[in-house]
């Protein structure tokens, strides 16, 4: 808990140290506002239009945030699995999967604006292109990576498949899939932006590409600050989820304590 509060300590206190520097620097430099605003005039920015970002423009994003993230964590999980119970599935479907990620996922999103429209599906199916990857890959290692003296001992002892994956498999994967998840939910963010810059009505994505056209940099700031925030909170909640669910990550996290 001690090691826990020092570390968030030091993060505040770089954070506003990094911020005084920011601001000292823009009124010492007479940066123009509409080139790097300092942080003062993005929070108050950030509260002039509190109603449109934090009303419509935010729930938007986190909308397809959410809904993109679930659908990859579903099937990718799924697929995992299946992969892990199937040879020739594994054959089949690992080396498309690797071979997607060689081609620039930015370059993929206007595609897949094309297929799926300009509305909210479009908007989801570009979050799970940036959060499918993680998520198969992380879990089906996992599912891989299990002590196989312990699951020959289990054999030995009369386990079924379905005890093997449920006493050592699925315990194993559980930092795997949590790693894969973290990245995935930061990845998640600049999913649902890049669909809303390529087309969009409503969203933080959408928000800061208008005020980027409009030169009002203290908007474009404030919706960014927004994201990061989103991004950063997502992180932090995939890390509760596994101290909560997996054992080894809490044994671990109490030794340290």
């Amino acid at each position: 808990m001690k090691e826990s509060l020092k570390k968030g300590l030091w993060f505040f206190v770089s954070v506003i140290s990094l911020l005084i520097a920011w601001e000292a620097a823009c009124r010492l430099l007479a940066v123009p506002a509409f080139i790097l605003p300092p942080p003062s005039t993005v929070l108050l920015s950030l509260w002039d239009l509190r109603e449109q970002l934090l009303g419509q423009h935010l729930w938007a994003t986190l909308r397809e945030v959410g809904l993109g993230l679930f659908i990859s964590i579903l099937f990718g999980v799924s697929l995992a699995l299946v992969m892990t119970l199937s040879k020739t599935v594994e054959r089949l479907v690992y080396p498309y999967i690797v071979i997607s990620q060689t081609i620039p996922i930015i370059a993929l999103s206007p595609v897949f604006i094309l297929w799926f429209g300009y509305d909210l599906t479009g908007k989801i199916a570009v979050t799970i292109l940036f959060t499918f990857f993680p998520i198969v890959v992380s879990t089906y290692d996992g599912l891989k990576a299990c002590d196989r003296e312990m699951m020959n001992l289990l054999r030995t002892m009369g386990a079924n498949k379905w005890q093997l994956f449920s006493k050592l498999q699925l315990p194993a994967s559980l930092p795997h899939f949590f790693s894969g998840l973290k990245v995935a939910a930061t990845y998640s963010v600049s999913g649902a932006t890049i669909g809303e810059w390529l087309g969009a009505s409503e969203g933080l994505g959408y928000f800061g590409r208008r005020a980027s056209g409009n030169f009002q940099a203290p908007a474009l700031f404030a919706s960014v600050l927004l994201l990061s925030i989103l991004g950063m909170l997502l992180f932090w909640l995939a890390g509760r989820l596994e101290l909560w669910a997996s054992p080894q990550t809490r044994n671990r996290k109490d030794k340290k304590r």
